[in-house]
């Protein structure tokens, strides 16, 4: 049996806002909403299901996303443009710069219900793929 991940949960202050937000840095669509949940799918057939909780119900996740060189610059040119303070590691130390961990590229920044948000072009221990 080939087992894959379909959707998750993404607990958000506002389901609208955190969705749009993702989808506007990524580069993607916002679905349509589909009962409490508004959805944003990945290329890789996964699906982000953006879901409004209490604040104070919110424990901080982290989600990474693997994406090309190509696709990495406007992702990156959209985090500089929005303002977003960004980071080369996850845990805030190196503000205002990005990472070349396994020959790739790199960054971290904050969504509006405060989880980490990472974007990679190599996977960890990829190297120089």
């Amino acid at each position: 049996m080939a087992v894959q991940l379909n959707h998750t949960i993404v607990h958000s202050r506002d389901s609208r806002e955190s969705a749009e937000f993702l989808a506007h840095i990524l580069g993607l669509e916002v679905g349509d909403a589909w009962g409490p949940f508004i959805p944003l799918d990945l290329s890789n057939g996964v699906t982000l299901d953006f879901a409004t909780i209490p604040a104070e119900s919110i424990v901080t996740q982290h989600y990474a996303f693997l994406v090309t060189e190509e696709e990495f610059d406007g992702i990156f040119g959209r985090i500089k443009d929005a303002g977003l303070t960004y980071y080369a590691d996850p845990h805030r130390k190196q503000p205002g710069e990005i990472n070349h961990n396994d020959g790739g590229r790199g960054v971290y920044f904050m969504d509006p219900a405060d989880h980490g948000m990472e974007v990679i072009t190599r996977p960890y221990g990829g190297g120089d793929q």
